[in-house]
């Protein structure tokens, strides 16, 4: 079936859920043209009972819709090559099943269609999706859409039509009485899209993640539907568990878009300026006296990492699911940058801080911390 199909008597009305954002559009591009421009303790975020159930064999049948828009944001910029940094510490035994990890550094190939800049983390983590993915899969989709930008699939000329004042519309999965959004990560899963209905009057609008959602939760969307047409490479995210990763979430995703660019001499300065901005950022909470009687009162620390060279590294993390990646039984906190910055000025043997260890992660010195730091002299 067409993507983009003649709206049907049982389609909902397209203008209904039509939006009103603030930002323009930044980039409109055709997918198929080589050449397209392109603090409280706080548990962490549990695994959702329907997570399991959302997998990529369980897509909805796709009847296409309609629905309206204006744009619903602008594209982060792009960024220099990569940088090697210090590896992430051996992790302990997991003591639950973890999210989908990723390696240390992002990904160095962000093009799979040249000129349209894939959201890699995102790619990869659907890419190493099997074919019946587990709920805790299904949420490492999730957690690695905390940053960047998705792609929405519109009919015709996208740029085009915006510069003359006009909406362009995307396409809506239906399920029954059920409306899904359609994104995609890549170049490439939208390539997949164009062979799979052969409509190549389409272009595509990349927006940033968090204003697909709120774009979604000011509808009636059932959920997202990520790479439809990319086989096993899909999933689908019920709505309730998107929101509640948003909703935890700093709302700009400033770190973890961040740490998921490719990395250059100036990435730690930016992220430590970003820190220094006091985004929300949480720390891993576990026992550390397994040992002790009923009776006794139990104690509890803040995770830290250990390098090789016995430098002490504190584990601050973007999102709960961050905590919930390593598989340890610790649980997530927020934790003011404040009071981070007051346990590095009153305690010069923490070497520094550790971000994000399980993937992309960065390890910032106590120098590249001194805006940190200076928030709390």
């Amino acid at each position: 079936m067409g993507l983009f199909s003649r709206k049907k008597k049982n389609d909902r009305d397209s203008k209904k859920d039509e939006a009103a954002p603030d930002e323009p559009v930044a980039g409109a591009q055709s997918p198929d043209a080589p050449d397209a421009a392109g603090d409280g303790t706080s548990e962490a975020a549990p695994e959702h009972p329907d997570a399991a159930n959302a997998s990529a064999d369980e897509a909805p049948s796709v009847n296409i819709s309609m629905t309206s828009f204006q744009g619903l944001g602008s594209t982060g910029g792009e960024a220099a090559p990569a940088q090697e940094r210090e590896p992430a510490p051996t992790e302990q035994p997991a003591a639950r099943p973890p999210l989908p990890g990723a390696p240390a550094a992002p990904p160095t190939q962000v093009e799979t269609v040249p000129g349209l800049r894939d959201n890699a983390l995102v790619r990869d983590a659907l890419a190493a999706l099997p074919e019946k993915p587990t709920g805790a899969q299904v949420m490492g989709v999730i957690r690695q859409m905390l940053q960047g930008h998705l792609y929405l699939r519109v009919q015709g000329d996208a740029r085009k039509t915006l510069s003359e004042g006009g909406q362009v519309t995307f396409g809506v999965a239906k399920a029954g009485d059920k409306d899904y959004m359609m994104v995609f990560s890549s170049g490439a899963a939208l390539r997949d899209a164009v062979k799979a209905d052969g409509d190549t009057q389409t272009s595509a609008v990349a927006q940033p993640t968090p204003a697909l959602v709120r774009h979604l939760l000011s509808g009636t969307f059932a959920g997202i539907i990520v790479d439809n047409y990319s086989n096993q490479r899909r999933a689908v995210l019920p709505r309730e568990i998107v929101e509640k990763a948003f909703d935890q979430a700093d709302s700009e995703l400033r770190l973890k878009s961040l740490l998921a660019q490719p990395r250059d001499a100036d990435t730690p300065g930016k992220i430590s300026e970003v820190l220094a901005q006091k985004p929300p950022v949480w720390v891993a909470v576990g026992e550390v006296n397994n040992d002790a009687e009923e009776s006794e009162q139990k104690k509890f620390g803040i995770a830290e990492a250990r390098l090789a060279d016995g430098t002490r590294l504190l584990q601050v993390f973007s999102h709960p699911l961050e905590v919930v990646a390593l598989g340890r039984p610790e649980k997530a906190m927020p934790l003011a940058v404040d009071k981070i910055a007051k346990m590095l000025k009153d305690h010069p043997q923490l070497g520094g801080l550790l971000i994000d260890p399980a993937g992309p992660l960065m390890t910032l010195t106590r120098d590249e911390l001194a805006p940190v730091i200076a928030i709390a002299e």
